[in-house]
């Protein structure tokens, strides 16, 4: 065996149980061969005790020798006075014989497989040819039975090498498997968590940060318009209040992960509807919304990501394209629906725009890469096309699973300024 495991098999307590009962036979065998000659009052008695009694000492103080475990060299030392003490024992007594069997298992413990083997033959071959030296006959069973013994050790030996390779390959796959799943569990926690923030900045993005750029224009037209237009001044800072506690909902509902209150109150088109009126009333720009095709209903995430990236669009209209008209059309699919957000504005060059958190950016970007989140989630395209001076257009394409048509929601006219304490619509 090689030095690791020997080093491991001494840690192993079932082999310490087995060194143990092996330290006991050779002392035990030791004992009855000084016994047997002493009892039979042998002219050799007082040689064969003096031998027992050196080669009990030389074998009692292997395990206690350090450099056994770790020296092939010196465990060969060892063995070599063990068996050289043996033999002389051998000679003088036949009951030397059964050492041989625990001298089997001691060299194939100490010495590596291609020197044990060896040394196991040479063992018994001592064995057979000092007892048939005894006995003055060589029979078949005085050498099937040392033969017998040796081959018994070598299968035992063997056999539990091939176990315990065995179980610490079990081992070591159990330590992988169990780091493995401790990986597994960090890299889910960490794509869980990553997946949440973005889920937060998406919608504090289409919420909260358009609720309070419009909040924001609409106190600055306030500002404007005092002191000489105060009826003027008191409908947008009416329209401000309905609009942050609007946001307040939002934000209570994402948090919570709910469907936005468009949504909970009715339909998708009728929710882009209501978007596109409360658009073109809290600001300079004329929307104006149309269906196309079969309403159908969708899944509400899918609801939700259309009515999220027409928000984001329109507010994006309103604050960078200085637009006069923007077109939103909702396009009902036999497999698909789809969402185009047209505008005549300034335009710009979609390859130029920053990436989110860039130092280029500075704050802006992030509604893009929003949008595109959004429909890449759901296995869906967005495709947005602008030139200078050209206008924008935003196409977002989403897969839907064939549901069963529902009617068409009946289109309301925009609605009236809301009073101080209603509820708001989203506002975009």
């Amino acid at each position: 065996m090689t030095e690791e495991a020997v080093t491991a098999h001494t840690l192993t307590p079932v082999l310490r149980v087995l060194r143990s009962c092996l330290h006991l036979m050779v002392a035990a065998l030791l004992a009855l061969a000084a016994v047997r000659a002493l009892a039979e009052h042998a002219p050799d008695a007082p040689a064969v005790l003096a031998t027992a009694v050196a080669l009990f000492a030389v074998y009692a103080t292997g395990p206690r020798l350090p450099r056994l475990r770790s020296s092939t060299g010196a465990a060969a030392l060892w063995l070599a006075a063990v068996a050289l003490l043996w033999t002389v024992l051998l000679a003088l007594t036949q009951d030397g014989v059964w050492l041989a069997f625990p001298l089997f298992f001691v060299q194939l413990h100490l010495l590596p497989l291609r020197g044990a083997l060896p040394a196991v033959v040479a063992t018994t071959v001592v064995a057979v040819a000092g007892f048939g030296w005894h006995t003055h006959t060589l029979s078949v069973g005085t050498v099937l039975g040392p033969a017998l013994g040796a081959a018994v050790a070598v299968a035992v030996v063997l056999g539990y090498e091939a176990l315990y390779r065995e179980s610490e390959q079990r081992r070591r796959l159990i330590e992988e498997l169990t780091a493995a799943r401790s990986e597994l569990a960090a890299a889910e926690h960490a794509a869980g968590v990553l997946a949440e923030r973005e889920r937060l900045a998406r919608e504090i993005h289409d919420t909260l940060a358009q609720g309070l750029s419009s909040i924001q224009l609409l106190l600055r037209a306030a500002e404007r318009a005092l002191p000489q237009r105060p009826g003027t001044a008191l409908g947008h800072v009416r329209q401000a209040r309905t609009a942050a506690v609007g946001n307040l909902a939002e934000a209570r509902r994402f948090v919570r992960a709910l469907s936005p209150p468009d949504l909970e109150a009715g339909s998708l088109p009728a929710a882009l509807e209501r978007l596109c009126a409360t658009t073109a009333r809290t600001s300079p720009l004329a929307v104006h919304c149309q269906v196309s095709g079969v309403p159908t209903a969708l899944p509400t995430a899918h609801e939700v990501a259309l009515l999220r990236i027409a928000q984001s669009a329109l507010a994006n209209t309103v604050r960078h394209a200085g637009a006069g008209r923007a077109e939103l059309t909702l396009s009902y699919m036999d497999t698909e629906v789809a969402l185009d957000v047209v505008d005549d504005g300034a335009g710009f060059v979609p390859a130029e725009v920053p990436a989110p958190g860039s130092a280029a950016a500075r704050g802006t970007g992030f509604g893009l890469a929003a949008m595109r989140a959004r429909a890449r989630a759901l296995q869906g395209t967005l495709v947005v096309e602008s030139a200078p001076g050209e206008g924008t257009a935003v196409a977002v394409t989403l897969p839907c699973p064939a549901t069963a048509s529902v009617p068409a929601p009946s289109v309301p006219d925009p609605a009236p300024d809301p009073a101080p304490d209603a509820t708001p619509e989203a506002a975009s």
